[in-house]
């Protein structure tokens, strides 16, 4: 029997968590398959704890600091998940992403098609229109689009990905110096360090809608206090000081430094940029 640890973290977001938490439920599984879920509960003050342990008693809730956010509070999880047990795989699942009844199938069988050590991406769509929506992306950030065939990435999205006992033990977990964003293609780009490669799914394994709002900080609208509150936000998207490090990290010092002096740019004169 092969096990996966399923990976999320929440924070008031009850309906999205239970939504999710019963489509992984009703997830087809191989024979020899069996999951166990561990999920970081943030700091949540809408009940999402009690309704999870009413609902489905088996899921491993883990209290966080509720200053974790996205990256720290998945790097919890599978912390705990790598204490409790030495699983297969290590499946990281978005609380706003619904997996189709086949997307466990899917992922395994692509790990299993690549007849290697590979981390496979999850393609999920719009529910409204069908488009792509979060999964792989090219080193230029040009969405991979399923097609019905094993394609290579080289960025990743962290809504629904599949990490092997292999590559877990060879990278280790997400970098929680990443406080939320930046954590997931940094992980894509340390497996390829490595050497390992990363395939999207064959087809899309689930729906997730878009976040198509920029940050605050982007907008002349908004003051210019409150911009820079946004920026320097855990929730900024490309905080300063967490970008350079991933930046620096992948790129080079110079393209950190470049960007970092382009977003406060962006900050003092927001108008300049077009949408």
């Amino acid at each position: 029997m092969k096990t996966i640890a399923v990976l999320l973290t929440c924070h008031n977001r009850k309906t999205f968590t239970l939504n999710c938490l019963d489509a992984l439920y009703k997830c087809q599984l191989p024979d020899n398959i069996a999951i166990q879920v561990f999920l970081v509960d943030d700091g949540c003050t809408d009940g999402t704890s009690e309704a999870v342990h009413e609902a489905y008693e088996k899921v491993n809730v883990i209290q966080g600091t509720g200053s974790l956010y996205w990256n720290r509070g998945m790097h919890l999880a599978w912390a705990t998940a790598r204490v409790a047990h030495d699983f297969d795989y290590y499946l990281w699942l978005n609380d706003d992403t619904l997996l189709s009844n086949e997307g466990i199938i899917e992922l395994l069988s692509v790990e299993s098609y690549a007849n290697e050590a590979v981390l496979v991406c999850g393609a999920v769509n719009s529910s409204k229109t069908g488009e792509f929506t979060y999964g792989g992306r090219s080193l230029s950030d040009a969405e991979v689009v399923p097609n019905g065939q094993l394609q290579y990435c080289a960025k990743i999205n962290g809504n629904v990905v599949l990490v092997s006992k292999q590559i877990s033990n060879a990278i280790g977990l997400l970098d929680p110096i990443f406080p939320h964003a930046i954590g997931d293609y940094d992980y894509g780009l340390r497996a390829m360090t490595y050497g390992y490669k990363i395939i999207t799914t064959r087809k899309y394994i689930g729906v997730c809608e878009r976040n198509c709002s920029l940050p605050k900080w982007c907008y002349s609208k908004i003051p210019f206090i409150k911009r820079v509150k946004a920026l320097y936000s855990p929730l900024g998207n490309s905080h300063p000081k967490y970008f350079f490090i991933f930046e620096n990290r992948h790129y080079g010092l110079s393209i950190a430094l470049k960007h970092f002096l382009s977003i406060h740019l962006r900050v003092l004169f927001p108008w300049l940029w077009k949408f």
